[in-house]
């Protein structure tokens, strides 16, 4: 399949995990994409394992600055692109009474400002037909211990959903979502647990999830570029689901 011949899509936070997997499948299937990381070694890395359809931004979705500069640095590769998926993002976890402001803060600059304002900086090189995708999570639908910040954070980025596809409608632009459950990424590397800790928690997951699995990057990858994709030209406003049923299933 080349359903996205000729098209570029700009991923943020796509240097591993679902984004690095999206960008791979985009690229499958005749696509050029630009990737967003935080360290010129992690974009390096990926952009050696994409290839020549692909190309990297250092580019930091906590930080104003790296987000007002975003559309200057995409358009040293192109004028326009056809799919954002504003995916960059992680994970911080921590009982009530020990987060603190910069907990806070770092998660909101990250998920809710960097959401936001790539879309805001990127707008203008979208045309009608292109398509927004914003990342959110099955922590908006169920409730789990440690995760307050990180839920109501991806909860504003759902709510982008819907606002902003009711604004961009007469430009053409259709705006949707995925949010995935348990998948296979590294959503725990900046939560300061060590390896030891990390696995425990996840065997403690697994057996909560309905398929007794972790989902794997490509699932959720084909879920993004079907809402990009002309199949889901109908598709608007909307979030899918890709959660092994854990959001419904208890």
């Amino acid at each position: 399949m080349q359903r996205f011949k000729n098209k570029t899509a700009l991923i943020t936070g796509g240097t591993n995990g679902m984004g690095f997997a999206t960008a791979q499948q985009f690229i499958s299937e005749g696509g050029s994409v630009i990737i967003t990381g935080r360290s010129e070694e992690t974009v390096s890395q990926a952009l050696e394992k994409l290839g020549d359809k692909a190309s990297g931004i250092v580019s930091d979705a906590g930080s104003m600055k790296d987000l007002m500069n975003l559309q200057e640095e995409v358009k040293r590769y192109t004028e326009i692109i056809d799919v954002l998926f504003a995916n960059a993002g992680y994970g911080k976890f921590s009982l009530i009474e020990n987060v603190d402001e910069n907990h806070f803060d770092e998660l909101f600059n990250v998920l809710v400002k960097g959401s936001f304002f790539t879309v805001q900086q990127i707008l203008p090189l979208m045309r009608q037909g292109s398509s927004v995708i914003f990342n959110t999570s099955v922590a908006t639908e169920i409730a789990m211990l440690n995760f307050s910040v990180y839920s109501a954070a991806k909860s504003a980025v759902q709510s982008f959903i819907k606002t902003f596809a009711l604004e961009l409608t007469e430009r053409g632009i259709r705006v949707n979502g995925v949010s995935p459950g348990h998948i296979k990424t590294n959503i725990f590397n900046n939560t300061g647990l060590n390896t030891e800790q990390i696995d425990s928690a996840v065997h403690g997951i697994i057996p909560t999830i309905p398929f007794k699995r972790l989902g794997e990057p490509e699932e959720v990858a084909n879920a993004v570029l079907f809402l990009a994709s002309e199949e889901a030209s109908y598709i608007h406003g909307a979030e899918i689901k890709v959660d092994a049923g854990i959001s419904v299933i208890r």
